[in-house]
Protein backbone atom coordinates (compact mmCIF):
# COMPACT_ATOMS: atom_id res chain seq x y z
CA UNK A 1 0.00 0.00 0.00
CA UNK A 2 2.94 2.32 0.70
CA UNK A 3 4.13 2.24 -2.92
CA UNK A 4 0.50 3.30 -3.98
CA UNK A 5 0.51 6.10 -1.74
CA UNK A 6 4.15 7.06 -3.30
CA UNK A 7 2.46 7.22 -6.71
CA UNK A 8 -0.50 8.57 -6.10
CA UNK A 9 2.25 11.32 -4.86
CA UNK A 10 3.70 11.14 -8.19
CA UNK A 11 0.45 11.28 -10.24
CA UNK A 12 -0.42 14.62 -8.75
CA UNK A 13 3.08 16.04 -9.10
CA UNK A 14 3.01 15.17 -12.65
CA UNK A 15 -0.40 17.16 -12.60
CA UNK A 16 1.20 20.26 -11.63
CA UNK A 17 3.61 19.72 -13.95
CA UNK A 18 1.17 19.96 -16.49
CA UNK A 19 -0.40 22.89 -15.44
CA UNK A 20 2.42 24.22 -14.98
CA UNK A 21 3.36 23.76 -18.92
CA UNK A 22 0.49 25.39 -19.66
CA UNK A 23 0.86 28.29 -17.30
CA UNK A 24 2.09 31.30 -19.92
CA UNK A 25 1.81 33.80 -17.31
CA UNK A 26 4.43 31.92 -15.81
CA UNK A 27 7.85 33.55 -17.45
CA UNK A 28 9.98 30.07 -15.91
CA UNK A 29 6.98 27.46 -17.01
CA UNK A 30 9.58 24.84 -18.13
CA UNK A 31 11.99 24.99 -15.55
CA UNK A 32 9.78 24.45 -12.93
CA UNK A 33 7.29 22.27 -14.85
CA UNK A 34 10.31 20.07 -15.60
CA UNK A 35 10.88 20.24 -11.99
CA UNK A 36 7.80 19.00 -10.96
CA UNK A 37 7.65 16.32 -13.69
CA UNK A 38 11.06 14.75 -12.69
CA UNK A 39 10.53 14.65 -9.28
CA UNK A 40 6.46 13.18 -9.77
CA UNK A 41 8.37 10.61 -11.94
CA UNK A 42 11.10 9.71 -9.04
CA UNK A 43 7.98 9.05 -7.08
CA UNK A 44 5.60 6.89 -9.65
CA UNK A 45 8.19 5.26 -11.30
CA UNK A 46 11.27 5.36 -9.04
CA UNK A 47 10.40 1.23 -7.57
CA UNK A 48 11.22 0.50 -11.61
CA UNK A 49 13.70 2.51 -12.68
CA UNK A 50 17.84 1.61 -11.79
CA UNK A 51 19.45 3.79 -9.52
CA UNK A 52 21.88 5.47 -12.04
CA UNK A 53 18.87 6.84 -13.35
CA UNK A 54 17.18 8.38 -10.44
CA UNK A 55 20.38 10.02 -9.50
CA UNK A 56 20.92 11.12 -12.75
CA UNK A 57 17.20 12.64 -11.92
CA UNK A 58 18.05 14.47 -8.98
CA UNK A 59 21.28 15.73 -9.88
CA UNK A 60 18.83 17.95 -12.92
CA UNK A 61 16.51 19.00 -9.87
CA UNK A 62 19.65 20.30 -8.61
CA UNK A 63 20.69 22.32 -11.56
CA UNK A 64 17.27 23.64 -12.57
CA UNK A 65 16.83 25.00 -8.97
CA UNK A 66 20.75 26.29 -8.71
CA UNK A 67 20.11 27.83 -11.79
CA UNK A 68 17.03 30.02 -11.16
CA UNK A 69 15.03 28.32 -13.36
CA UNK A 70 11.89 28.09 -11.29
CA UNK A 71 8.70 30.81 -10.87
CA UNK A 72 5.45 31.47 -9.76
CA UNK A 73 2.45 31.26 -12.30
CA UNK A 74 -0.80 32.32 -12.15
CA UNK A 75 -3.46 29.84 -10.35
CA UNK A 76 -6.73 31.25 -11.65
CA UNK A 77 -7.68 31.80 -7.18
CA UNK A 78 -10.66 33.97 -6.17
CA UNK A 79 -10.25 37.71 -5.15
CA UNK A 80 -9.02 38.72 -1.62
CA UNK A 81 -12.44 40.21 -0.43
CA UNK A 82 -14.34 36.48 -1.65
CA UNK A 83 -11.57 34.68 0.73
CA UNK A 84 -11.79 37.10 3.58
CA UNK A 85 -15.88 36.42 3.86
CA UNK A 86 -15.29 33.09 3.48
CA UNK A 87 -12.79 32.83 5.83
CA UNK A 88 -15.08 34.57 8.38
CA UNK A 89 -18.04 32.81 7.58
CA UNK A 90 -16.42 29.09 7.98
CA UNK A 91 -14.63 29.81 11.02
CA UNK A 92 -12.67 27.55 13.14
CA UNK A 93 -13.93 24.56 11.03
CA UNK A 94 -11.25 25.13 8.44
CA UNK A 95 -9.37 23.86 11.33
CA UNK A 96 -11.15 20.44 10.38
CA UNK A 97 -9.21 19.29 7.86
CA UNK A 98 -5.73 19.76 9.09
CA UNK A 99 -6.53 18.36 12.27
CA UNK A 100 -7.63 14.93 10.29
CA UNK A 101 -4.35 14.59 9.38
CA UNK A 102 -2.54 13.89 12.27
CA UNK A 103 -5.22 12.11 14.34
CA UNK A 104 -6.11 9.10 11.37
CA UNK A 105 -2.10 9.09 11.20
CA UNK A 106 -1.62 8.47 14.77
CA UNK A 107 -4.99 6.12 14.69
CA UNK A 108 -3.49 3.84 11.76
CA UNK A 109 -0.20 3.17 13.42
CA UNK A 110 -1.82 2.28 16.71
CA UNK A 111 -4.25 -0.24 15.14
CA UNK A 112 -2.14 -1.62 12.47
CA UNK A 113 1.29 -3.13 12.15
CA UNK A 114 1.78 -1.13 8.77
CA UNK A 115 3.67 1.95 8.14
CA UNK A 116 2.29 5.07 9.36
CA UNK A 117 3.32 7.02 6.12
CA UNK A 118 0.20 4.77 4.73
CA UNK A 119 -1.92 6.13 7.67
CA UNK A 120 -0.95 10.06 6.59
CA UNK A 121 -1.83 9.19 2.78
CA UNK A 122 -4.89 7.83 3.47
CA UNK A 123 -5.52 11.12 6.23
CA UNK A 124 -4.48 13.29 3.60
CA UNK A 125 -6.51 12.12 0.93
CA UNK A 126 -9.96 11.57 3.50
CA UNK A 127 -9.38 15.54 4.54
CA UNK A 128 -8.97 16.68 1.37
CA UNK A 129 -12.92 15.33 1.16
CA UNK A 130 -13.52 16.75 4.08
CA UNK A 131 -11.90 20.11 3.41
CA UNK A 132 -14.42 20.28 -0.12
CA UNK A 133 -17.66 19.26 1.68
CA UNK A 134 -17.23 22.29 4.18
CA UNK A 135 -15.74 24.58 1.75
CA UNK A 136 -17.85 23.62 -0.75
CA UNK A 137 -15.32 23.86 -3.27
CA UNK A 138 -13.78 21.65 -6.02
CA UNK A 139 -11.18 18.83 -6.79
CA UNK A 140 -10.23 21.34 -9.30
CA UNK A 141 -9.62 23.96 -6.82
CA UNK A 142 -7.70 22.15 -4.59
CA UNK A 143 -5.32 20.40 -7.17
CA UNK A 144 -4.68 24.74 -8.37
CA UNK A 145 -4.48 24.98 -4.67
CA UNK A 146 -2.07 22.88 -4.09
CA UNK A 147 0.50 23.59 -6.96
CA UNK A 148 0.06 27.21 -5.85
CA UNK A 149 1.59 26.20 -2.03
CA UNK A 150 4.16 24.04 -3.92
CA UNK A 151 5.38 26.29 -5.94
CA UNK A 152 5.62 29.32 -3.02
CA UNK A 153 7.54 26.50 -1.41
CA UNK A 154 9.52 25.71 -4.58
CA UNK A 155 13.02 23.38 -4.32
CA UNK A 156 12.86 23.44 -0.73
CA UNK A 157 9.64 20.98 -1.06
CA UNK A 158 12.40 18.45 -1.85
CA UNK A 159 15.16 19.83 0.69
CA UNK A 160 14.65 17.03 3.69
CA UNK A 161 15.02 14.04 1.55
CA UNK A 162 17.77 15.14 0.34
CA UNK A 163 18.99 15.91 4.17
CA UNK A 164 17.88 12.10 5.37
CA UNK A 165 19.90 10.81 2.49
CA UNK A 166 23.15 12.90 3.37
CA UNK A 167 22.47 11.62 6.75
CA UNK A 168 22.63 7.98 5.71
CA UNK A 169 25.65 8.26 3.53
CA UNK A 170 27.90 9.80 6.61
CA UNK A 171 26.71 7.04 8.43
CA UNK A 172 28.19 4.96 6.07
CA UNK A 173 31.21 6.97 5.86
CA UNK A 174 32.19 6.48 9.10
CA UNK A 175 31.60 10.20 10.29
CA UNK A 176 29.81 8.98 13.95
CA UNK A 177 33.29 7.20 14.27
CA UNK A 178 35.70 9.75 13.56
CA UNK A 179 33.68 12.48 15.61
CA UNK A 180 33.83 10.23 18.49
CA UNK A 181 37.78 9.86 17.76
CA UNK A 182 37.96 13.92 17.83
CA UNK A 183 35.61 14.13 21.10
CA UNK A 184 38.02 12.04 22.99
CA UNK A 185 41.26 13.75 22.28
CA UNK A 186 39.75 17.24 22.74
CA UNK A 187 38.20 16.23 25.98
CA UNK A 188 39.89 14.83 29.19
CA UNK A 189 38.85 11.51 29.89
CA UNK A 190 36.14 10.71 32.41
CA UNK A 191 34.69 14.45 32.25
CA UNK A 192 31.19 13.74 31.97
CA UNK A 193 29.22 17.10 32.06
CA UNK A 194 31.99 18.32 28.49
CA UNK A 195 30.31 14.29 27.03
CA UNK A 196 26.88 15.49 27.66
CA UNK A 197 27.62 18.52 26.34
CA UNK A 198 29.29 17.59 23.15
CA UNK A 199 26.34 15.20 22.44
CA UNK A 200 23.69 17.69 23.05
CA UNK A 201 25.52 20.77 21.29
CA UNK A 202 26.86 18.19 18.83
CA UNK A 203 23.30 17.17 17.56
CA UNK A 204 22.25 21.06 17.31
CA UNK A 205 25.07 21.69 15.25
CA UNK A 206 24.81 19.00 12.75
CA UNK A 207 21.27 19.86 12.31
CA UNK A 208 22.06 23.13 11.83
CA UNK A 209 24.11 22.13 9.16
CA UNK A 210 22.15 19.70 7.61
CA UNK A 211 18.62 20.94 8.38
CA UNK A 212 17.19 17.06 9.61
CA UNK A 213 17.61 16.30 13.45
CA UNK A 214 17.06 12.77 12.51
CA UNK A 215 19.97 12.73 10.45
CA UNK A 216 22.32 14.11 12.72
CA UNK A 217 20.80 11.45 15.64
CA UNK A 218 22.30 8.56 12.89
CA UNK A 219 25.98 10.59 13.65
CA UNK A 220 25.98 12.16 16.57
CA UNK A 221 24.78 9.06 18.17
CA UNK A 222 27.04 6.98 17.08
CA UNK A 223 29.95 8.59 17.81
CA UNK A 224 29.36 10.33 20.80
CA UNK A 225 26.38 9.04 22.76
CA UNK A 226 26.66 5.19 22.25
CA UNK A 227 30.31 5.13 22.85
CA UNK A 228 31.09 7.83 25.46
CA UNK A 229 27.69 7.96 27.30
CA UNK A 230 25.86 4.98 27.19
CA UNK A 231 28.87 2.35 27.26
CA UNK A 232 31.72 4.06 29.04
CA UNK A 233 29.66 6.27 31.29
CA UNK A 234 26.47 3.31 31.75
CA UNK A 235 23.99 6.17 31.15
CA UNK A 236 20.31 5.47 30.53
CA UNK A 237 20.02 4.81 26.68
CA UNK A 238 16.46 6.03 26.63
CA UNK A 239 16.70 9.45 28.38
CA UNK A 240 20.19 10.21 26.62
CA UNK A 241 18.33 9.19 22.99
CA UNK A 242 15.03 11.41 23.83
CA UNK A 243 16.49 14.26 25.13
CA UNK A 244 19.11 13.84 22.72
CA UNK A 245 16.82 14.23 19.42
CA UNK A 246 15.33 16.93 21.32
CA UNK A 247 18.33 18.73 21.40
CA UNK A 248 18.72 18.46 17.58
CA UNK A 249 14.87 19.59 17.19
CA UNK A 250 16.85 23.04 18.82
CA UNK A 251 19.10 23.25 15.62
CA UNK A 252 15.90 22.62 14.05
CA UNK A 253 15.03 26.48 15.27
CA UNK A 254 17.93 27.66 14.21
CA UNK A 255 18.97 27.09 10.43
CA UNK A 256 17.25 27.84 7.31
CA UNK A 257 18.56 24.19 6.09
CA UNK A 258 15.56 23.20 7.81
CA UNK A 259 13.49 24.68 5.30
CA UNK A 260 10.19 23.51 5.75
CA UNK A 261 10.30 24.80 9.39
CA UNK A 262 11.56 28.22 8.95
CA UNK A 263 12.20 29.35 5.34
CA UNK A 264 9.01 27.71 3.98
CA UNK A 265 6.41 29.47 6.66
CA UNK A 266 7.83 32.90 5.86
CA UNK A 267 7.43 32.44 2.54
CA UNK A 268 3.21 31.26 2.94
CA UNK A 269 3.15 34.46 5.58
CA UNK A 270 4.86 36.19 2.80
CA UNK A 271 7.44 37.66 5.32
CA UNK A 272 9.88 40.37 4.19
CA UNK A 273 12.35 38.48 5.50
CA UNK A 274 12.66 35.01 4.72
CA UNK A 275 15.00 34.69 8.24
CA UNK A 276 12.28 36.33 10.35
CA UNK A 277 11.08 32.97 11.95
CA UNK A 278 14.50 31.39 12.77
CA UNK A 279 15.74 35.28 14.60
CA UNK A 280 12.28 34.99 17.06
CA UNK A 281 13.42 31.13 17.60
CA UNK A 282 16.88 31.74 18.54
CA UNK A 283 16.75 32.49 21.99
CA UNK A 284 14.08 29.90 23.42
CA UNK A 285 16.15 27.19 20.91
CA UNK A 286 19.93 28.18 22.93
CA UNK A 287 17.83 27.91 25.99
CA UNK A 288 16.10 24.90 25.32
CA UNK A 289 19.52 23.42 24.38
CA UNK A 290 21.27 24.23 27.92
CA UNK A 291 18.21 22.93 29.66
CA UNK A 292 18.30 19.24 28.04
CA UNK A 293 22.32 19.37 28.76
CA UNK A 294 21.68 19.95 32.45
CA UNK A 295 18.42 17.30 32.28
CA UNK A 296 20.66 14.20 30.76
CA UNK A 297 23.39 14.89 33.17
CA UNK A 298 21.39 14.59 36.19
CA UNK A 299 18.85 12.37 35.02
CA UNK A 300 20.53 9.39 32.69
CA UNK A 301 23.44 8.58 35.02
Amino acid sequence: MLEYVYQATGLLLIVFAVQTFADKSNKKRIGTGLFWLIYGFSFTFGVMLPDWFVGVMVLLMTLIAACGLMGIGSYGHSDEKFRMESAKSLKNSMFIPALIIPVVTILWSKMTDSSALIGLGISAALALIVAIVITKGTVQQSVHEGRRLIDTIGWAAILSQFLAALGYLFGEAGVGETVSQIVKEIIPNNNLFAYVMCYTFGMALFTIIMGNAFAAFAVITTGVAIPLLMIEQSGNPVIIGVIGMLSGYCGTLMTPMAANFNIVPAALLALKNKNQIIFLQLVPGLLMLTINTFLIYFLAF
